[in-house]
């Protein structure tokens, strides 16, 4: 049995494959010539196959050379000390061509009008509230903040053991925001729809005090001196922090250095992931809303499976500055909540540039929007080219007055292969971990740091390139409609371009002798949030039930 590799040896197999020939085999091919300090024609001719390239002995002899003298070279980046925080000096943009907005004003989104809202006469059904009533409730002063905040952490403390959805409880921060909110808001200094509303953090999300574990024993008593822009914005807005959420070892499915976190509904089984925690959290009542992230699913998938409604913002829309970084060309933050149009007075508040994060853009977002539903075509794809159009959610929203066509999507280009990237920048950001041989808590993430440690730059450029081809399929069929009612097959799809979706539930079905949520996910056009949550809501109204709730407390006593 051989040993761990040498520094030397890897550094040929790096530069080997920088060139486009690495690859498991290389490491058999190459160990012994690299442990001499040698890298030979031969042990190129060796590698090719792996590569799929057949060079010349000429050749053969250059890229050899060529691997000898790229050792220096990484040899002196390794010995640059590059935190988790520095991102790479390139960046993604969903829309090359569209000009840059200016003037966009943040903080103006309020609440659809209704009529007065009345506190609740249980502690139960005010929990369960959506952000929009509970802001009426706060801001006419018949329930305070403290009041708010004391439930909301006493839930937490209660369900937890239950759904195992917390790392980190944020009270005396919690306390001392909702006291500040309540003097605020007594002396007619309303900040907007979240003023004094408690919310909780997935735990990639970092903020001065507290620990940001990622959710992996390593960190687990970690505190970045850092308040991410995104929980900035939340505190700008008046909200108040309540906890830090699990998400999966470095957002992945729903296992943590706490355990496994559940599904409210059914805590038999986990809550999906990444966003675990938040989902989980804001479905059972026990924060007002929450804020997640995806990079491919882990807003919807947890959404889905808990019955949570989640946005999963244009990328861009919200900046990531003060956030793990996964993959710096596919991460996105975005609202939890239990209503569709939570999330949009969400969105208003978190949205825009903050100069930290090259990739914030300022674009417009109006709420309450102005929409048509006879002007609005919503597209429904496909099965194995079968039409889906007569399913349930396609004859809601025709009934609702829009206009419902099908549509496929795009197939010409591989999305799967195309996530490639995802699997390579993930290895570059914990190169350090797969270098120290860490493995302990990270549920399958050491494989596929492995795999993605000898993806080629030409590959990886070639996916890029490709990418670029799908996006251009992808924004042919939004010249055909302005949203569609998404499916499983194109969460891949619409992660890599960078469109906006949201989840929400629409009634409950049976599964293993347990009711468990039924969601619809709808995907639509880069930077038009508002049409998308028009639509969600209009849908959301028409067939929602709001008394519906998962029944935790037997759950929690045993049943």
């Amino acid at each position: 049995m051989t040993g761990p590799a040498s520094p030397r040896r890897r550094a040929v197999l790096k530069a080997l494959a920088g060139l486009g020939v690495g690859g498991p085999v290389l490491h058999r091919a190459v160990a012994a010539a690299a442990e001499a300090g040698d890298v030979s024609p031969e042990m190129v001719r060796r590698a090719e196959w792996i590569a799929g390239v057949e060079f010349t002995d000429a050749e053969r002899a250059q890229v050899a050379r060529a691997a000898r003298e790229s050792l220096a070279d990484f040899d002196a980046l390794r010995r640059v000390e590059v935190g988790f925080d520095v991102l790479p000096a390139v960046q993604f943009n969903p829309a090359p061509g569209l000009a840059p907005a200016e003037g966009v004003a943040r903080n103006r989104a309020v609440p659809i009008a209704s009529p007065p809202v009345e506190r609740p006469a249980s502690d139960d059904d005010l929990a369960f509230l959506p952000v929009s009533r509970l802001a009426a409730l706060v801001r006419s002063r018949k329930v305070t903040s403290v009041e708010l905040t004391r439930l909301y952490l006493g839930r937490l403390k209660r369900f937890d053991p239950l759904l195992k959805c917390v790392v980190t409880l944020t009270e005396d921060l919690a306390l001392r925001q909702a006291e500040a909110a309540d003097a605020e808001i007594a002396a007619g200094k309303y900040r907007g729809p979240l003023h004094g509303i408690p919310w909780g953090a997935k735990d990639l999300i970092a903020h001065p005090g507290y620990p940001t574990t990622w959710g992996v024993p390593q960190f687990k008593d970690r505190a970045l001196d850092v308040k991410a822009t995104v929980a900035a914005r939340l505190e700008e807005a008046g909200a108040v922090l309540v906890a830090k959420l699990s998400l999966g070892a470095l957002a992945m499915g729903d296992r943590w250095h706490g355990g496994m976190t559940r599904n409210p509904w059914d805590p038999r089984r986990g809550s999906s992931g990444s966003s675990a925690g938040s989902a989980s959290a804001a479905a059972a009542g026990l924060v007002g809303f929450a804020i997640g992230s995806e990079t491919l699913g882990s807003i919807v998938s947890p959404c889905r499976v808990c019955g949570s409604t989640g946005l999963r913002p244009t990328f861009g829309r919200v900046s990531r500055h003060g956030c793990m970084s996964l993959s710096w060309t596919m991460d996105k933050l975005g609202p939890i909540a239990r209503g569709v149009e939570d999330c949009a007075l969400i969105l208003d508040a978190i949205h825009g540039r903050d100069g930290l994060d090259p990739t914030a853009v300022d674009r417009p977002f109006a709420w309450p929007p102005a929409v048509d539903p006879s002007r609005i075509k919503i597209g429904v794809p496909s099965v194995d080219g079968r039409p889906t159009d007569d399913r349930e959610d396609a004859r809601t929203l025709r009934a609702l007055g829009y206009e419902v066509v099908p549509v496929d999507l795009p197939t010409r280009y591989p999305a799967g292969a195309v996530a490639l990237m995802l699997g390579t920048e993930a290895a570059a950001m914990f190169d350090d971990f797969t270098r120290r041989h860490v493995e302990e808590g990270l549920n399958e993430w050491p494989e596929t740091f492995r795999v993605h440690q000898l993806t080629p730059a030409v590959e990886y450029l070639r996916a890029a390139r490709v990418r670029t081809l799908l996006m251009q399929d992808v924004a042919r069929l939004f010249d055909q409609v302005d949203a569609f009612l998404a499916r499983g097959a194109d969460l891949t799809i619409t992660n890599l371009t960078g469109h906006p979706s949201i989840t929400f539930p629409v009634g409950l079905r049976e599964r293993e002798g347990r009711q468990v949520p039924r969601t619809v996910t709808l995907t639509g056009r880069l930077y038009d949030e508002s049409t998308l949550l028009a639509v969600a809501l209009a849908c959301e109204s028409a067939v929602a039930d709001p008394s519906r709730r998962p029944p935790i407390e037997a759950f929690l006593a045993g049943g």
